[in-house]
């Protein structure tokens, strides 16, 4: 992987990405089944994985929550719930940022996940976007931070998701290979976050 760790004048904080042998069929596939490779994705920080609102339930990914404990460099426990929301429900502002032509919005509605009611609002994003290179995938996940002192949150969360990040060239197309076998979307659903169009204007082609 080669990875690049910047932030803007928000200040918010993005690392740019390239990833050998990663399609973007299998970035697509992970979101999707992320109970199949939590542990791969950072096996020294995450603690667990669990939808509270499953894909089946959400009737797709847009409006899921998955509860995903961990643990980052600072050594703080965390148990954040995460909501993948539509993108006309994220703020315009941070839709500017897309520029890849598949896209995933992930929104904490809770940190600790002390008495979280699924209609919640969301505390801060994570964006990650991602499209097809010579050679694998290139991206850009960042760091949409709604509270005080972003910069140092960012930072800190750019340490544990780079390596997350550098581990999908580790095992995931090994894993989506492997998951094949299954063709019962109730096991392995998969739906594309395939995007039409950037910025603020754009749009899931198949969601």
């Amino acid at each position: 992987m080669k990875s690049t760790t910047w932030q803007d004048d928000h200040p918010w904080t993005h690392i740019d990405w390239e990833l050998n042998d990663v399609t973007p069929y299998q970035l697509n596939w992970f979101w999707c089944n992320m109970e199949k490779g939590d542990y791969l994705w950072h096996p020294n920080q995450h603690k667990g994985f669990e939808w509270w609102i499953s894909l089946e339930e959400a009737g797709g990914p847009l409006g899921s929550v998955h509860i995903a404990p961990q643990t980052w460099n600072d050594g703080v426990k965390i148990r954040p719930y995460i909501k993948f929301p539509r993108l006309e429900d994220v703020p315009a502002e941070y839709r500017d940022l897309i520029k890849y032509d598949h896209v995933v919005f992930a929104g904490a509605i809770s940190i600790l996940g002390d008495n979280v009611k699924p209609d919640d609002p969301i505390l801060g994003y994570r964006l990650h976007q991602w499209q097809k290179s010579d050679n694998g995938c290139v991206g850009m996940s960042s760091a949409i931070e709604a509270k005080e002192n972003a910069a140092d949150d960012g930072l800190i969360w750019a340490a544990h998701a780079n390596e997350e990040v550098g581990n999908w060239e580790v095992f995931l197309p090994t894993l989506a290979r492997l998951y094949r076998v299954i063709t019962d979307p109730e096991i392995c659903p998969y739906y594309s976050f395939r995007v039409k169009g950037s910025g603020r204007d754009a749009r899931y082609a198949e969601l």
